[in-house]
């Protein structure tokens, strides 16, 4: 299973810089230490593990001035390529600029990954200097706006928000929505006014259905990338709750934590699926969903919950 963490510990931050200059500098020949600037401790650090804490993609985000966030220094490692992974971290990233209310965030971009930042929403507004002289960059910049979240196949997504609407009620008045979808991950949030307690923190209920409604949306959404139908239930949920949410709840699915098995499916038969779902306030992890669900073809009788 893949996480987005923040590096706090000493340890975390070595394999964090260890990883940027293996990516980043070492093909270039460039020595140990030249992975760092002046901008680290003022930056927000972002990396994806696996489940035995390897280091698979990083990425940082600092401020230019108020209205200015600028991305730096994304990679993913050579054998991750292709998954996703650097979607995640770019939207992270983005994340934390929306929150600080930053209007546009800016990259320095060489040719080989100008695909991958357009593909995020970026357009290319120019030249930019080069970094430590010699590597050619071209400035990309993205104008931050409510709607402009990394998601694809967005009429699926707006489908998927009114199934659940008009099918599952409680999500419409815990104002559930889906925030984005790369294909790999699925991120919902919910405003916590209208999930709170006496204890001004989000109903434990509510995190729950959060997370299992997210679960079944990362589902729905796989079916539709794989051109398949089925209906979905939930079979066995399990949470850990390891901190209050007070401030803004939000839950994601990534593709990586998913197990299924399709083609039983596309041969009519009942589909088992399992995967997990990380619950945040805001950046701060919150627990962890564990989730069985059944899709059972359309042509056949549900099974009962």
């Amino acid at each position: 299973m893949y996480r987005v963490i923040t590096p706090e510990s000493e340890e975390d931050f070595e394999k964090y810089f260890a990883f940027r200059w293996e990516m980043l500098r070492k093909p270039w020949n460039y020595p140990l230490g030249s992975e760092k600037d002046e901008y680290e401790q003022v930056s927000h650090h972002r990396m994806i593990v696996d489940a035995d804490k390897n280091v698979l993609a990083i990425g940082r985000l600092h401020f230019n001035t108020s209205e200015e966030a600028q991305i730096r220094h994304i990679a993913v490692a050579a054998d991750q390529q292709g998954r996703g992974l650097g979607k995640m971290i770019v939207s992270a990233l983005e994340g934390v600029a929306r929150h600080e209310g930053v209007e546009r965030i800016v990259t320095n971009s060489r040719e080989l990954s100008m695909p991958f930042f357009k593909s995020c929403g970026y357009e290319v507004a120019g030249e930019s200097s080069n970094e430590l002289g010699t590597l050619s960059r071209s400035l990309m910049i993205k104008k931050l706006t409510e709607l402009n979240a990394i998601m694809i196949h967005p009429k699926w997504c707006q489908a998927l928000q009114k199934i659940w609407h008009d099918g599952i009620p409680i999500s419409e008045q815990m104002g559930i929505k889906l925030f984005q979808y790369s294909g790999r991950t699925l991120e919902t949030r919910a405003p916590i006014m209208k999930n709170i307690n006496p204890h001004n923190t989000m109903f434990a209920g509510s995190i729950y259905s959060h997370a299992v409604l997210t679960g079944w949306g990362m589902i729905h959404l796989h079916l539709k990338e794989k051109g398949l139908e089925g209906d979905i239930v939930l079979a066995k949920g399990n949470i850990d709750y390891t901190m209050p949410i007070k401030t803004r709840p939000r839950a994601v699915c990534n593709i990586e934590s998913m197990t299924e098995r399709f083609e039983l499916l596309k041969k009519g038969k009942r589909c088992p699926v399992k995967l997990s779902v990380d619950i945040f306030d805001d950046e701060i992890p919150a627990g962890l969903f564990s989730g069985e669900y059944w899709v059972i073809p359309v042509t056949s009788e549900t099974m009962p919950e």
